[in-house]
């Protein structure tokens, strides 16, 4: 019964995104909601000038319509799936006034880096506040060894570098045709399955909706992209993967399942500090798939490529907590 639970919430979330995007897309357009492309980056991506953005609206939407469908229909609405949907919505929230004023308001650098990281804080806040009163562990686990750390208070700026970090590293990784979504889907789905491993149902179940919304957004946003998800999307993503790996107490594996964020992050800022220190550049840009576009791979061999690595980094955390 569960398993077709969850076979449910990864097909109607997938059939609501692509329904969505054919509604959404035209609107966005008419509103004349397009991005911008950088000018330093690469020329090739001059032609997506105009593309509409905040398509993470379609994706917010269906994880938020699918995961209440489904846990008022046949589950319980839990506090964790609360705790959970307030997250994703919240970034969600944050990165649509980042969207908006950018793309509506044509003030470049939309929120400012404060206004955008106090928005984070308090949804972070808000969240750990929720964890509290379901009496969660404060303790990390080390993967493969059954090691645990406790951390008692210290848990608490755990939980925000988590949160900010996952959302800022997700959002530095949306920057080709259907790169965030893929490595997106990737990641969910090795969280719904390690959430399902450990009983945690109600997790596994938001997850998969997730899974579902980003493969139907992915319809439209593969090369060449229809619509991009914007910070909309991008940071609701960030904020939804940190959230669930601390819910599942599977903290440390999100450095491993989202590996590829991880990395597309330490790339500019290896950039920056060599800039800064050397004055010489060691990517050719940053983050790191631009690196490959300006060395001659075509922008689908760079995401293809790293979806498989982003599939390497998937099997390792899977393997790690369940086989060993």
């Amino acid at each position: 019964m569960l398993e077709r639970v969850l076979l449910l919430t990864l097909l109607l979330s997938f059939l609501i995104a692509v329904l969505l995007s054919p509604i959404f897309i035209p609107f966005l357009r008419r509103l004349k909601f397009g991005q911008s492309i950088r000018e330093e980056g690469p020329k090739s991506h001059q032609k997506k000038t105009g593309t509409p953005t905040m398509g993470g609206i379609i994706i917010v939407l269906s994880i938020l319509v699918t995961t209440v469908f489904i846990s008022t229909r046949f589950l319980s609405f839990s506090q964790e799936i609360l705790l959970l949907l307030l997250v994703t919505v919240g970034f969600g929230l944050v990165g649509f006034l980042d969207d908006f004023i950018k793309v509506v308001l044509k003030r470049n650098l939309g929120l400012t880096s404060k206004q955008k990281l106090a928005g984070q804080l308090l949804i972070s806040i808000l969240f750990y506040i929720g964890l509290i009163q379901m009496d969660i562990s404060t303790a990390i686990t080390i993967p493969a060894t059954g090691f645990s750390i406790e951390l008692g208070w210290l848990y608490l700026p755990l939980v925000i570098i988590m949160l900010v970090g996952a959302s800022n590293a997700v959002n530095l990784t949306d920057g080709l045709d259907g790169l965030l979504a893929g490595t997106g889907a990737i990641a969910f789905g090795a969280f719904a399955i390690l959430a399902w491993h450990a009983d945690l149902i109600d997790v596994s179940i938001f997850s998969a909706a997730i899974v579902g919304s980003v493969l139907g957004f992915l319809v439209f946003n593969a090369h060449p992209a229809k619509v991009f998800m914007g910070d909309t999307g991008s940071l609701a993503l960030g904020g939804a993967i940190a959230a669930i790996a601390i819910m599942t107490k599977m903290e440390i594996l999100l450095v491993i399942i989202g590996g590829v964020f991880v990395i597309e992050t330490l790339s500019v800022i290896i950039q920056v500090i060599s800039f800064k220190t050397r004055g010489k550049r060691i990517f050719k840009m940053s983050p790191l798939h631009h690196h490959y576009e300006l060395s001659g791979w075509s922008e689908w061999r760079v995401v293809v490529t790293f979806w498989f690595v982003g599939m390497i980094f998937a099997v390792i955390g899977i393997y790690l907590e369940v086989w060993l």
